[in-house]
């Protein structure tokens, strides 16, 4: 069974730990706040400027001036903080932030992403994305493994404009999680109820598959 966009969200949330100050990207990424531990202690920082965001909102509880990267209405935590913009890129070209979550359009085998323009059509500018994936050692993008018309986004070479060049480390789709390392993707779990098989029929870039792939724990 391939994995819900919260469901993507939740396995994420896996990966962040005590004392993180973690960037989310819009779509897929903004939902992971959602499903990160009680009991540990993280600090989301959105572009925008804002540090310390909480869940989104209960409907009826929004409060329209307070938007992240995405415009959604977001929840302040207890001892959040709120700056222009100068301060938050210098605390991401700072490498400040431990680890970025984004969506991606494409994702080649060798960390390439691209996320932010498809030719043609209307873009309202690539944002923060650029200056994210140029700053930071951690990355793990959020994506649908395949497009609506059921082409491979996991590539050998990415075909639209690149947001960033070599920089993905880990990818979480609605079928699995992969490892990218070697020029090459590298299986480490699939979603519950989805085979190997079908992992490899939609994914065009190369991917190595050793031993037994785990299913996720959600």
């Amino acid at each position: 069974m391939a994995l819900d966009k919260n469901q993507i969200a939740k396995r994420i949330a896996k990966e962040v730990k005590d004392g993180y100050y973690v960037n989310l990207g819009i779509g897929i990424p903004t939902l992971v706040a959602n499903f990160v531990r009680d009991d540990i202690e993280v600090e989301f920082q959105s572009e925008n400027g804002i540090l310390g965001m909480g869940p989104f909102p209960f409907e009826g509880e929004e409060d329209p001036d307070l938007i992240n990267a995405g415009k959604q209405t977001i929840t302040a935590l207890p001892g959040a903080s709120f700056f222009d913009s100068a301060l938050s890129f210098s605390m991401i070209r700072g490498q400040h932030v431990h680890l970025t979550i984004l969506g991606a359009m494409e994702v080649a085998q060798n960390g390439n992403i691209a996320n932010w323009k498809i030719p043609g059509k209307m873009v309202k500018g690539m944002g923060g994305a650029m200056d994210l994936v140029a700053s930071a050692e951690n990355i793990i993008v959020a994506m649908m493994h395949t497009n609506k018309a059921g082409e491979s986004k996991l590539l050998k070479e990415c075909s639209l404009p690149l947001t960033g060049v070599k920089c993905v480390k880990k990818i979480v789709t609605n079928l699995a999680v992969l490892e990218v390392k070697e020029n090459q993707f590298h299986l480490l779990e699939r979603a519950p109820g989805v085979s190997v098989e079908e992992i490899k029929a939609a994914t065009e870039g190369d991917l190595i598959v050793n031993g037994e792939i785990p299913e996720m724990i959600l």
